[in-house]
């Protein structure tokens, strides 16, 4: 046997994704860390960057040795670091937050999906990295007050079970009552509004800089999906009786100067979509209320038709680097 065998189709997956991801933030690294005027905000983006960029080289080094082509990925071409800001302070670690929990998701499953040590290693470091920055970043909104916590609620006194199927009910059917949400379709319905209060702020700037009219209008429609999902999940905590926290801050300036290419904001726009896709999934997953579940599998339609838009004009401008393709035997029997 030898001492290290050959990576598999899964591995050589998993790390040209992550290459892709990670060159991705540190362009946006680049240019948030260039503008920060935070100190606190500067010193976490740096740090950052410092521990993710070897992992970027290591993973090219593990391509190389394979005899695989190193991806393109995101380079300083993607980037225009001298330009104003086009975020006010704290929309920085908002982003490098939600980053931080994307990459949690990613490293986790992607180490169930390796068996070569090294390569184990290197989804275990990076799930390790980003879980100290998403909680550094968390730390550093609630103390500047921009950190948005969830409802609070009272504590339950005794264990009960459910022993009538009409917990089941939703809002389906007008001529029916349904019950008030439950702490954990609290939790998954709260999430989804932060996480798309942050997307929207996102999407918004990337639509006001982007240089292809096709493009601006892409980033435009995608904030019209993003204003009906948090109007939707805020009415359902309103009939609830619930109030949504809400914090401001990191809002878009008046700069119309791209600080970064078409091609990576519209990459950025779908790892947000997909990361989108696995909540709304776990959501209706974990909701037992038959409305709330109709309500997150429109939103995965919508989410999911919008994210193959966006594909479409990426591969119709040359910027969709191909996946790793396995050997079409048909094509070359």
């Amino acid at each position: 046997m030898p001492e290290k065998p050959a990576i598999t189709s899964s591995e050589l997956g998993t790390l040209w994704l992550t290459y892709q991801e990670k060159t991705m933030l540190l362009r946006m690294l680049d240019y948030f860390i260039e503008q920060a005027d935070d100190a606190q905000a500067k010193s976490i983006m740096v740090d950052l960057y410092d521990e993710i960029d070897p992992y970027v080289e290591k993973i090219a080094v593990i391509f190389q040795n394979e005899g695989a082509a190193i991806p393109v990925g995101f380079t300083s071409e993607d980037v225009n670091k001298g330009v104003p800001k086009l975020y006010d302070n704290g929309f920085d670690i908002m982003f490098v937050r939600l980053t931080q929990e994307i990459g949690m998701a990613l490293h986790t499953l992607n180490i169930t999906m390796a068996s070569r040590e090294d390569i184990i290693m290197v989804f275990k470091d990076l799930t390790a990295i980003t879980q100290k920055y998403y909680n550094v970043c968390t730390q550093y909104l609630i103390e500047k007050g921009m950190h948005a916590r969830p409802p609070y609620v009272s504590m339950p006194k005794k264990v009960e079970f459910i022993t009538d199927t009409s917990y089941l009910r939703g809002g389906l059917n007008p001529l029916t009552n349904k019950r008030t949400m439950n702490t954990v379709e609290v939790a998954n319905m709260f999430h989804a509004i932060e996480t798309n209060i942050t997307g929207l702020q996102l999407i918004t700037g990337f639509a006001q800089v982007a240089n292809s009219p096709e493009v601006k209008k892409y980033f435009g429609k995608g904030g019209e999906i993003s204003k009906s999902i948090i109007k939707e999940l805020h009415e359902v905590f309103l009939e609830d009786n619930i109030q949504v926290p809400a914090v401001s801050g990191g809002n878009v300036t008046q700069s119309t100067v791209p600080p970064f290419s078409d091609k990576l904001m519209i990459y950025c726009t779908s790892l947000f979509c997909s990361f989108a896709l696995g909540g709304n999934s776990l959501g209706t997953a974990f909701s037992l209320r038959n409305d709330l579940t109709a309500k997150t599998t429109a939103f995965m339609k919508d989410v999911f038709e919008y994210a193959h838009e966006g594909a479409k004009i990426m591969i119709k401008n040359g910027w969709m680097e191909e996946q790793p393709p396995m050997g079409d035997r048909e094509k070359l029997t």
